[in-house]
């Protein structure tokens, strides 16, 4: 018996999210700077010999059981999964599987969970199928699943990173989508690893509604809502410079700017919790940090000297944050077979 594994690394988002959400992306156009942490979602496929479906949930302790020929209908239930499979086993529904999902962060912790368990799925049946699509139109069908499919609202960002991994420079616009991977030194990306601190605020949320806020004020033309974005489109392609020459301080300071601009999009996307922690954070001397994804809870990460690292963390615990060890991905999606 064969089973199929497969897994995607879960990303922080350094500069420019938002600006991957429509319609400011076709309109105007959205960049992107971010990379994929040693954070996964796992996705297995084992096929069986009758007609039956099994799909488990590891993180949610759930498990659906369907037949081949019932109809996979979107109930809230399990419905990423429903979605891959309705798209990409139409054509052989005679065939029974069991299908098993795990991810290292739930959904709302900002580190764009089920845009990576989508990808991961989708890398189930590329290799089963030997489906000959590229990376591009990996992340794109991922897109199409989330976004029209079920009607996920959330921007466009999240699938091309869990798809190519590593340190991209992403560009959207109405017609293409263009990732860039950064040819980051490694002492650079060494020293980034150990300054970089990253930590559970205690709470996971929603994004949909912070989404549908940052869209309202985009579509009324709000001038506060489109200079922060135009900020943080600005302040993403200044970050991939710094980052490249390996200007880390500089770039602690931009994640500052862009969190001061990306706060004006929304007002769900801080509250008075997170902004005690990016306070605190400060005051111990971090030069800059952000809520990784849309906001409202989640993870943070901040940019600190090296010397002063531990007193932001012991700060940061004191206020019930968690710090969590991370290493970076490089490799992004990948499959393999189990006999």
């Amino acid at each position: 018996m064969t089973i199929i594994r497969s897994r995607a690394p879960l990303r922080i988002s350094f500069a420019g999210g938002g600006t991957d959400v429509e319609p400011y992306l076709s309109e105007q156009g959205g960049a992107v700077l971010s990379t994929t942490i040693d954070r996964y979602a796992y996705a297995s496929l084992r096929l069986r010999e009758d007609r039956q479906i099994t799909i488990t949930s590891l993180d949610y302790d759930v498990i659906a059981r369907f037949n081949v020929d019932d109809p996979l209908i979107y109930d809230g239930n399990l419905d990423l999964v429903k979605a891959v499979i309705r798209r990409l086993n139409g054509a052989n529904r005679d065939q029974g599987m069991d299908v098993f999902l795990h991810s290292d962060a739930p959904p709302g912790s900002g580190l764009g969970s089920s845009s990576t368990v989508v990808v991961a799925l989708i890398g189930l049946f590329k290799r089963w199928k030997h489906l000959p699509i590229t990376d591009y139109e990996l992340a794109d069908l991922a897109y199409q699943i989330e976004r029209q499919d079920l009607g996920i609202k959330g921007g466009k960002q999240d699938q091309y990173a869990a798809t190519f991994g590593g340190f991209n420079f992403i560009e959207f616009s109405a017609t293409t989508t263009i990732v860039n991977p950064l040819r980051v030194p490694r002492d650079t990306i060494n020293e980034l690893h150990h300054n970089l601190l990253l930590c559970f605020t205690g709470k996971t949320r929603l994004s949909a509604r912070i989404i549908d806020t940052q869209v309202e004020g985009y579509v009324k033309r709000k001038e506060e809502v489109l200079e922060a974005m135009g900020n943080l489109k600005a302040i993403a392609m200044e970050m991939k410079n710094a980052l490249l020459r390996g200007e880390l301080n500089h770039l602690g300071a931009l994640l500052h700017e862009a969190w001061m601009s990306k706060k004006k999009m929304a007002a769900q996307i801080t509250d008075p919790r997170i902004d005690e922690l990016y306070a605190a954070a400060r005051e111990h001397g971090a030069l800059g940090g952000k809520i990784s994804g849309a906001g409202g809870g989640g993870y943070m990460f901040f940019y600190c000297p090296f010397d002063k690292k531990h007193q932001v963390a012991q700060a940061l615990e004191r206020l019930n944050a968690k710090p969590v060890d991370f290493s970076f991905d490089l490799r992004g999606l990948q499959t393999w077979e189990v006999r």
